[in-house]
């Protein structure tokens, strides 16, 4: 009687330990996929900086419109620089007659050169290019760069400095279409050969050909370079917010 008790006991301990290894490993998995799912960027909100023209080519516009599409497919609101025309007409139409919200941010002295006929969701006006670029990184919590021209290229280049500043650390990226960005990447590379530019910091910079290539990559982002500063140091509120007097209107396009 003694032994049959004995074995019971045995038994009973060795499943109870099985058990809990069991337990271990399925807790160890769901902690696992937790850290991954806490590592995925979710955004509200993206800004995008683009041309107030369409380029020669096609696949710039097929870009802008698959930029929209992916905002609107994973409810994403957009932040532009609030034109009509161009690639910027584009996006902001996709994203406005999907139903998402649409947040555009223009100087007053561009009203009549970006905009043509009525605006496309919420527009606020702004003084100057410093408080429209402040306002759209207030506003956004990540940034995609389409095909543009030197206004466009500026903003992409002044949000990659905030970052490398320690201002923000949003992910940037960049929608290389038909190798449009070739050159400026490589001039960021011969930065880093010639020790202008620090190897991690090019990392700041996401790359990928597609839209939806990109907003993944975007939100597995983690910064990986040294800050200038850190963001404290920073006064963030006069960079990021704007303190002038700006005026929203909301029509529908």
């Amino acid at each position: 009687m003694w032994k049959w008790a004995l074995l019971i006991h045995v038994v009973f301990f060795s499943n109870t330990d099985q058990l809990l290894v069991l337990a271990d490993k399925r807790m160890e998995g769901e902690e696992g996929t937790s850290t991954m799912e806490e590592k995925m960027r979710k955004f509200k909100r993206i800004c995008v900086f683009c041309g107030s023209r369409t380029g020669y080519k096609s696949s710039f516009s097929d870009a802008a419109l698959q930029i929209g599409k992916q905002l609107v497919d994973r409810k994403i609101d957009l932040v532009y620089g609030g034109g009509s025309v161009g690639l910027m007409g584009l996006v902001s139409k996709t994203v406005f007659d999907g139903g998402r919200h649409v947040l555009g941010i223009i100087p007053k002295a561009l009203l009549s050169h970006e905009i043509s006929g009525e605006t496309i969701g919420d527009l606020k006006v702004v003084e100057d290019m410093h408080q429209r670029k402040s306002e759209m990184a207030k506003n956004a919590d990540a940034f995609i760069a389409l095909p543009g021209g030197y206004g466009t290229m500026e903003e992409l280049l002044e949000i990659i400095a905030w970052s490398q500043f320690g201002i923000h650390e949003k992910p940037v990226g960049l929608l290389n279409v038909c190798g449009y960005y070739n050159s400026l990447l490589a001039l960021f590379d011969k930065g880093v050969e010639e020790g202008f530019i620090e190897d991690s910091a090019r990392q700041i910079v996401v790359v990928a050909d597609s839209a939806e290539e990109l907003i993944k990559k975007l939100e597995e982002y983690v910064p990986v370079h040294d800050r200038v500063a850190p963001r404290q140091s920073w006064e963030v509120n006069q960079l990021l917010v704007s303190e002038s007097t700006t005026s929203v209107t909301s029509q529908k396009s």
